[in-house]
């Protein structure tokens, strides 16, 4: 753990760059004014849209290193925390001073498994996350944050209902963790229910981190608002990435263009440096969760949980 000034932007990895959103958001960062702009570490699979993101940040002058990892698979993820250690110890970036855990999935098929064994939908989301958080936590400089996404689908607000986007089902993380019996017919009831879950998720552990964080790192985390027709739902059906593509042309919707740079301001601007213990902002806003969404119980079970699925692969 080291030590930087509020002034010194340091450097920022953030999963899944290449999205929508992430990509938004990376180059919101990197077009900044050169005292405010971070390094980058760019960690996600490497491909043409890596590539042109990378390419398009380090045209503005930012630092860009990029970390080829599939986030289904653990061992990748813990690859990637080693290099980006490496990358801060040897001083090729400035010190670690924010993580953007970006990357999210929602797949189809419930039934489907990572590398690892688990459900791809709460594999990437959640434990993927936990893995890389946890291997670089101790490697971050103070005042740092760790920026979650999250999403109102945990409750199902009322973009998501109108939507029949169904709300969490909580159970046991064990359970939420493993695919789907064989015989259970994909739906995307059951692909909406995962990717709630795993939703609500992120909210108990954004709590249970903050806990156990060190002193100077704050947790947040951020719901960029609906925004239909990213590449989230690239693992749909094509019929459902086309009723999202016409969503995203609703007015009033968000856009990764405008929700991007708010993320990246959640990052690393001084007017959010006060928010901590799993604080959820909504857009520009900070909101109170649901009361069921703070459950100490809860919370403490799913850090062992996962500290249990973590150890198993």
């Amino acid at each position: 753990m080291t030590t930087s000034t509020n002034t010194d932007p340091g450097t920022v990895l953030i999963t899944g760059p290449s999205g929508s959103l992430g990509a938004a958001t990376t180059l919101a960062m990197a077009e900044r004014p050169a005292d405010t702009r971070p390094d980058l570490i760019l960690v996600g699979r490497l491909g043409e849209r890596m590539s042109r993101v990378a390419a398009q940040a380090r045209a503005t002058g930012a630092t860009v290193h990029v970390i080829d990892t599939d986030l289904s698979r653990l061992a990748d993820v813990r690859a990637a925390s080693d290099e980006a250690k490496r990358l801060v110890d040897e001083g090729a970036v400035r010190p670690l001073r924010a993580i953007i855990a970006n990357a999210g999935m929602t797949a189809a098929d419930t039934r489907a498994a990572s590398a690892d064994g688990y459900e791809l939908t709460f594999a990437v989301n959640h434990l993927a996350h936990a893995q890389l958080i946890g291997d670089l936590i101790g490697s971050m400089a103070t005042p740092g944050r760790i920026v979650l996404l999250g999403s109102n689908t945990y409750h199902q607000n009322l973009p998501r209902k109108l939507l029949g986007v169904p709300p969490a089902r909580w159970r046991d993380p064990i359970e939420l963790a493993m695919p789907a019996p064989a015989d259970q017919k994909p739906s995307a009831q059951t692909s909406g229910v995962a990717y709630s879950n795993a939703k609500l998720a992120i909210l108990y552990y954004a709590h249970e981190l903050q806990r156990r964080a060190p002193q100077g790192i704050g947790v947040v985390v951020y719901e960029p608002g609906f925004m239909p027709g990213t590449t989230l739902s690239r693992e749909q059906p094509p019929a459902v990435q086309r009723i999202g593509r016409a969503l995203a042309r609703v007015p009033g919707v968000s856009t990764p263009k405008v929700s991007g740079p708010g993320l990246a301001s959640l990052a690393l601007d001084a007017r959010w440096a006060h928010l901590r213990g799993g604080a959820f902002v909504v857009k520009d806003e900070e909101r109170e969760v649901k009361s069921f969404a703070v459950d100490r119980a809860r919370e403490a079970h799913l850090w062992e949980a996962t500290r249990e699925l973590l150890d198993r692969a």
